[in-house]
This record gives structure tokens, C-alpha cells and sequence, in this order.
């Protein structure tokens, strides 16, 4: 069993940075499809950042939305992801959710098909 524990969320600015982070336990986050993921009140969860198995490595995938602002990434002697955002805007105020999937397929994983969440970070954007 997956354990994933989301904090770095907070208050900030817009055209702030914040880094989350995702400490994993029970599996290696290098083993798995991890992505991140955003909820606002009412709506669908959304993905912003993945990064999934590819073959023998991993590749990175990010809605327009977020490219070129967002990077996902992972330090595997941590066994911790991160996403680092940058010039963050007011519609990115968000519950953040980390979470991995088993699958391996070579593409973005759908939300459905991820194993494993974490509790959420809020991350709010003040204009």
C-alpha cells in the first residue's frame, strides 16, 4: 500500500513560486506513474503535471494551461515528487492532490486509472 503526503501549499501572490512536495512510503515513486493533480470547489479534479513510465525511463506531460510555469519532478533517494510552479495566478487556486498509478502504457495515465492519493495541499493565489 501507497502512502502519499502532499505540504508546501500555502498563500502567495500572483506571479509568486511555491514548490509541493509529495513524500511517498510503501513503493518508489520512480515504480510508478505519479502525477499531480488540482480540485477547485464544484468542479472535476483536474491533472496538471505527469510523469510516466516510457519505456525503460519516463516521460513528463503538461496541460497548456500549466506549460512552461509548472515542473514535475522526483528525487528518488528522498522517494519524494515535486512540482514546482512559477508565476502562479489566481485561477491555480487549488486543492493539490499527488497521486501514483500501477499502470504502465507508455502515455499519460487517465484519472481513473491512478491507485493512490494524497490528502491535498491548498494552494491559494492572491491578485
Amino acid at each position: 500500500q501507497v502512502q502519499l503526503v502532499e505540504s508546501g501549499g500555502g498563500l502567495v501572490q500572483a506571479g509568486d513560486s511555491l514548490r509541493l512536495s509529495c513524500a511517498a512510503s510503501g513503493g518508489t515513486v520512480s515504480s510508478y506513474a505519479m502525477g499531480w493533480f488540482r480540485q477547485v470547489p464544484g468542479k472535476e479534479r483536474v491533472l496538471v503535471a505527469t510523469m510516466y513510465l516510457y519505456w525503460s525511463g519516463s516521460r513528463t506531460y503538461y496541460p497548456d494551461s500549466v506549460k512552461g510555469r509548472f515542473t514535475i519532478s522526483r528525487d528518488t533517494a528522498k522517494n519524494t515528487l515535486y512540482l514546482q510552479m512559477n508565476n502562479l495566478k489566481p485561477e491555480d487556486t487549488a486543492v493539490y492532490y499527488c497521486a501514483a498509478g500501477r499502470a504502465q502504457r507508455g502515455a499519460p495515465l487517465t484519472l481513473n486509472e491512478y491507485d493512490y492519493w494524497g490528502q491535498g495541499t491548498q494552494v491559494t493565489v492572491s491578485s
